[in-house]
């Protein structure tokens, strides 16, 4: 399905049951959830969607419910986080093969590639698909980074490669991108925390994890920033920050699983060898979570602006 690379776009946590067995009914809550309150995608398989612990048949079936669900509505991406070429080819195409409408294509995974192998890597991706692809450059967590150089050579030659999830932790990267690109490549902000602040400075959209637990405030924040309320934009991230912070660290699957079962749209069920969060840390987090839900604002009708 043709789509536009902007808006919010959730990182879906995958929902597993107390047997470890995906749970599908709880997924299809949380898509529900995320739909209503006016998501511009959908995206599986990343992080937070604990990729690496998932059989090829689990990514099969999540796909192709999400698709389900979206009912064209909004398009499903898929991420693409292998250590080969031929199996983030193979994973593209399945991808595909389907039902996604784009890709979220990170570098070579367990191998830090050189410049050179970095764009080969890329090249023969998107040579190998027709779907839209946004790179995910991520240098902090995953040690290799898109320059801008090598995104000059990858739009050039690979007209499928549209959009970067920007997750560099420099904000001013955003003005670069568009200094350089202008509209030529979409800006979707990969770090919570500094969500606002790209808005504000140009980017097109979020790829969001507390979205997973608070829909609504995250698509407020995108709405009224982008139709320039920035007021009433900066109340609500002002009140999430806190909450944002949990993504922005080393347990951010479980500290976002925890955020869902407090809101009714998730379990804290995760896939070992991650393990739930416990003692102090649970007790921290957990009335963190408590605080904000105590505190939580009204939302002005952002929808309007979407």
């Amino acid at each position: 399905m043709p789509f536009d690379w902007k808006g919010v776009m959730p990182a879906l946590t995958t929902k597993f049951d107390a047997n470890d067995q995906l749970d599908l009914a709880l997924f299809e809550k949380n898509v529900h959830a995320q739909l209503e309150a006016g998501v511009s995608g959908l995206i599986l398989g990343g992080t937070l969607g604990e990729s690496s612990t998932l059989a090829e048949g689990e990514k099969v079936e999540l796909t192709r419910r999400a698709v389900a669900l979206a009912g064209g509505r909004v398009p499903v991406i898929v991420n693409v986080a292998e250590g080969s070429t031929r199996s983030a080819i193979a994973a593209a195409k399945t991808a595909g093969a389907n039902g996604a409408a784009g890709l979220m294509l990170l570098p070579p995974m367990r191998y830090r590639p050189t410049p050179q192998e970095t764009l080969t890597f890329f090249r023969e991706v998107a040579s190998h698909t027709d779907l839209p692809i946004m790179v995910y450059n991520n240098p902090v967590d995953y040690g290799t980074e898109v320059t801008l150089d090598q995104f000059e050579s990858l739009l050039d030659q690979c007209p499928n490669i549209q959009a970067v999830k920007e997750s560099t932790r420099d904000v001013s990267n955003v003005t670069r991108i568009r200094n350089r690109f202008g509209d030529r490549l979409n800006i979707l902000c990969g770090v919570d925390t500094l969500a606002l602040e790209s808005l504000l400075m140009g980017a097109d959209g979020w790829v969001a994890g507390l979205v997973c637990a608070f829909p609504r405030e995250t698509v407020a924040v995108y709405a009224l920033a982008r139709a320039g309320k920035i007021r009433d934009a900066l109340a609500i991230y002002r009140w999430f920050l806190p909450l944002l912070e949990l993504d922005i660290n080393p347990q951010l699957v479980q500290n976002i699983k925890l955020a869902e079962a407090m809101t009714g749209l998730g379990s804290e069920h995760v896939r070992a060898p991650r393990l739930p969060l416990e003692g102090p840390e649970r007790e921290r987090v957990a009335a963190l979570i408590a605080g904000a839900l105590k505190d939580r604002p009204e939302l002005p009708e952002y929808k309007a602006y979407l």
